[in-house]
This record gives C-alpha cells, structure tokens and sequence, in this order.
C-alpha cells in the first residue's frame, strides 16, 4: 500500500507540475470558454438509464436532464419541484397532484400528467418504497393534462419522501414514449425537461459526456437547497472527462484543464491543497457506508454459514485504511448498516464484526456450509478508487480463509450491468461485488435500497430474510422516534444475524475544484446548477 500511494504522489506532482513530465497531461481542448465547465466524474457514464440501475454516476447525470416531481433539501425534507400543489384526503388515501405551468421537454413537448403517470409507473417496479405504494395501489391516473391521482388501500404517509428521496431509482419524469419501456430494459432515448439536455451525438462512453443548458428550462423561485428550489444554470456547457487514472486527474486539475474533481483519493489531497489555484474539501458530512455485497443465490453464499464466515474475518479497518490512509477523521469503524451519528444508528447484532478477526473460526464455518474449493467469483472495478481498494483488501481475506479466487478486473460500467444477472457464476454470473452507499442513504429504512430483504425483489444479491422485512415494517408504522428506534434495531440485528451483506465501514470522501469556481456545495450529489465559472 505504501509503494502505491509513493508512486501516485510522484507520478501526480510529475503530471501536475513539470511540463512533459513523467505522465502527460490529458489532451484536451485548450483555451475553452469561461462558461463550459470540464467535471471529472467518480466513474464512466457507462449507460444513461436511471430506473434500469442503481449506479450513483447515472442518478447524478440524471438529476441534470430529468427533473423529479420533488426534491429534498439539506434536511432531508421533500420539496415541490416539478409539482405546483398536492392534495391528500382525509383519509389519507388519495393523493392529487398538480404539474406546474411551463414544464417542457427537451423535444420542445409539454411536460402533461400523462408523462408523469408513466414515468411512475416504470418507477415504481424497481424502487423499494415504489413497490410498497404500487402494493396498496387503487389506480394512478391523469385528471387532464396537468393533473394526476394516486389513490392507495390504505395510508402511505411517506409518499412525499418517496417522491423526493436522494437515491437511486428517483421519479425521474420522462415523456410517455419513453417511459413506457420496460423498466427491466434501458431506454434508447434521452429526453428529460431537467435544467441541462444530454448532447448525445458527443457522448464517448469511457471518454466524455456532454451536458448543454436547457434555455427552456423555467427554475422555481424559491432559494436553491440540494434537489430543492431554483436550479438556475449559470454556465453553457458541463463536460465530464472520465479519468479513472487519479494521476492523470490530479494533474489535470492542477493545470486547469477541468475545473471540478468529484472524488480525489486520499492519498492525493495534501498535493491538491498545496496548489493555490485549487479548493478541497469533505463532500458531504454524512459521508459514505462501505459494502461487501454477496449472491444469495449461488452456493456458497446461499448458506448463511458462509456469510457469517465473511463477517467472522472481515476487517473494517483494512478496507478503510487502504481507501483513505492514516487518517482517522476521514473513516470509522461501523457494526450497523446505518449512518453513525444519526439518530436511528444502533449496533444491534454488531459484536460478529467487532474484536480481533478469527480466520480459523471462518474456515471451520465455510467448512460446514459445504463450501469445497469452487472459484468465487468476485466482480471488481478498477476504474473505480473506492471498488478497486476494497477488491485488493477482499482478494487477500479469501485467500486467507482458504477460498480459490476468480479475481475479475473490470470496470464500473460492467459491474453495473453484470449484477444483475441472476445466472451462476460460471456462466456469466457472480459471488460478490463492491459498492457503497451514500450515508444520506442510510440513516433509516424508508430509501435504503440494499437494506430490502425480499427475495426477488430485493437489490442485487437478492437476499430473503423475514425477520429484516418484518422489522422494516415497523419503522413504517412506528408510532414516535422510540418505535423507530426499537424497530431499526431489531432490523439491523437480523440483517447481522443473517449476515445480509457486510458493511466495510464509513468513510467520508473529498470533492476538489479550481477556485476560480463557485456554488459547489457539500451533499451527496455534484449539483451542476447555480456553479458558475469565472
């Protein structure tokens, strides 16, 4: 680990600083506008589908060309956006819901109910909370072209956080034709009425993606707050350069070549800050929860012995160490699924994760779960700073609990795609794969998407534990803050008991840019509008 963050300091200062160094600079198109705004993004924009997946590099495009039907701000609170006014009865069971004037499509269309009515239709097949509300659904339905209802069996006092929520499937709005795609199949087409409109014809997967301002595009006038309020675009053109090399970007950001680095490794950051030129900083305060995530469906891990085999020797200080260093105030170790120092975090069933790591005790326990020596198969990107240092810490724990390793070396986008394939892993198929979840994501079960446990539903993985869906339905019926409480206990004690998935602790990351711009806010998502480059 030391050799490898030596040479990234010496190949980044050699990039950054010594014209014809020893790694070049990227080319790029010199002398652009002052009102065309270069991004690095975490990863390639590998597809541009936001209800087919869950990968925060296509939600955080999305929010740019797609607007939502809400938005919550910096306190969690959903916000009108795309809707004017909603009504709900008495009863709770009825929700109406009213388009604001001028909404329109890219394509110059209006934006009606209709397109919204589709769009949350496609939604709601692959969002958990959508899956509740289309589970005690009556009907949705448009009243004329600007309004739409949402009747429902029972109560869904949530519905306006499901409609607003941060993560990923969003209720992005979409013209009906496209909306109409099977929601398990990716849209060809890329039309949204968001603030920015996707340039396709520019659009190099593994290169570039361009994001050009929407001139029809009419803000709300409420102050702007994360999804919430006027998003005011104040620059022609946002151009993400992908960079997967962090040498290559560290140089490019210091000679001014981009202007806005979303995910800088640790190791790099004392460099960026010793540049004048440059601003770094925590990119949101609630940070980042790690993930070991495994197949419910193939042997091994189809027997909890195994699983609980991972927890036994999985260290989170490792993986922590080895994505951000030395430095204790940037990670934690964490024996919950939940965000620490949020108000529902518990350690509930955690002890299996804290205290000295028994590899012994998880070769007896693979042992006994059948487990005989087949390749895992683990999928890791290494385009990704985040998945390639988890891979390399779960390469070595394997291997020390004595499992052969089928180490596949692969990018984001593959990941992505590969899964959600359900085959074995010998035919195309996986055992474990590494994410992360924004910890935004995961301060209750309300829009924590890998926290569902219901089998064939549930996120990749596809995991079934009664006890954890159970405990999920009592937070939602949770009465007061101490119901909630008890509820995501006995929640997150079962997901440990059945050792769900396994969290790899929580760590907060750094966003950088050129201090020549302005408007870049601390939150879960880059947020393009009201940035303006001088």
């Amino acid at each position: 680990m030391m050799q490898r963050r030596s040479f990234l300091k010496f190949a980044a200062g050699a990039g950054g600083l010594a014209a014809g160094g020893g790694l070049a600079a990227p080319a790029l198109a010199q002398g652009a506008a002052a009102r065309t705004l270069r991004f690095v993004p975490q990863a390639n924009l590998a597809n541009f589908d936001p209800i087919w997946g869950t990968q925060y590099v296509v939600r955080n495009a999305a929010m740019m060309v797609w607007d939502t039907l809400y938005g919550v701000n910096s306190k969690l609170e959903p916000k009108r956006q795309m809707v004017e006014s909603e009504e709900v009865s008495d009863d709770g069971l009825v929700w109406t819901f009213k388009l604001r004037p001028g909404l329109k499509f890219h394509d110059g269309a209006p934006v009606l109910a209709k397109d919204a009515v589709a769009s949350l239709n496609r939604w709601a097949v692959r969002d958990p909370m959508g899956q509740m509300i289309r589970g005690i659904q009556n009907e949705l339905v448009a009243l004329d072209d600007s309004t739409f209802r949402w009747s429902l069996k029972q109560p869904y006092p949530k519905m306006l956080f499901a409609l607003g929520k941060t993560n990923s499937p969003c209720s992005f709005v979409m013209p009906e034709r496209i909306a109409k795609t099977d929601p398990f199949q990716q849209i060809n087409e890329f039309v949204g009425s968001g603030p920015f409109r996707f340039v396709r014809e520019e659009w190099v997967p593994g290169a570039k993606a361009v994001f050009a301002k929407f001139e029809g595009y009419v803000p709300r006038e409420e102050p702007p707050d994360w999804m919430a309020g006027g998003k005011k675009v104040l620059v022609d053109r946002v151009e993400w350069v992908v960079m997967p090399d962090p040498a290559t970007a560290v140089g490019a950001l210091q000679s001014g070549e981009v202007d806005w680095w979303e995910n800088p490794i640790a190791d790099l950051v004392p460099l960026l800050k010793s540049n004048r030129s440059v601003q770094v900083d925590i990119a949101d305060p609630l940070g980042n929860v790690g993930s070991f995530r495994m197949n419910h469906l193939h042997a091994p891990f189809n027997n909890v012995k195994a699983r609980r085999a991972i927890m036994m020797a999985l260290s989170q200080e490792d993986y922590m160490r080895a994505l951000v260093g030395d430095n204790p105030d940037l990670w934690k170790a964490m024996p919950s699924f939940f965000t620490p120092g949020t108000s529902l975090y518990t350690e509930a069933g955690g002890d299996i994760l804290k205290g000295e790591r028994d590899y012994d005790g998880a070769k007896k326990l693979l042992k006994e779960a059948g487990y005989d020596g087949q390749p895992i198969t683990i999928l890791v990107a290494q385009d990704q700073p985040i998945t390639k240092a988890f891979g390399d810490v779960s390469a070595d724990l394997l291997k020390r609990i004595g499992m052969n390793l089928d180490f596949v070396a692969t990018d984001w986008g593959t990941v992505g795609a590969r899964r959600a394939m359900k085959t074995p892993p010998g035919q195309g198929g996986w055992h474990i794969f590494h994410t992360w979840h924004a910890g935004a994501d995961c301060i209750n079960p309300a829009s924590y998407t890998a926290m569902r446990a219901n089998g064939d539903q549930a996120w990749f993985g596809w995991p079934k534990v009664d006890a954890v869906e159970a405990a999920r339905d009592k937070w939602f019926a949770a009465a007061d803050l101490e119901a909630e409480k008890a509820a995501v206990a006995e929640m997150n004690k079962a997901a440990m008991d059945s050792a769900m998935w396994v969290p790899t602790g929580f760590f907060l990351s750094y966003q950088a840019w050129r201090k020549n711009v302005s408007g870049v806010v601390k939150a879960p998502i880059p947020f393009f509008w009201n940035v303006s480059k001088s």
